[in-house]
């Protein structure tokens, strides 16, 4: 999400700079990027990455020598 943020203020900032026109068009190439199938895949193996380590089995560190209880 943060990235995103990044992107459309400098978007904004590039867009003000290089006029409304310029704007567009960065605009229309960040949904073409964002849009393309090799970036929707990359992102759903990121987002199940993501998902499976927070929800993952928490582990607990056996606080015994060795992790044998004595």
């Amino acid at each position: 999400m943060l990235k995103f943020l990044l992107g459309a203020a400098a978007g904004y900032v590039l867009g003000a700079r290089a006029g409304h026109e310029r704007y567009e068009q960065l605009v229309r190439t960040y949904h073409r990027v964002a849009d393309h199938p090799a970036v929707q895949g990359a992102a759903g193996v990121v987002r199940a990455r993501v998902e499976e380590v927070m929800n993952g089995p928490r582990h607990t560190v056996d606080s015994t020598a060795n992790g044998h209880r004595h």
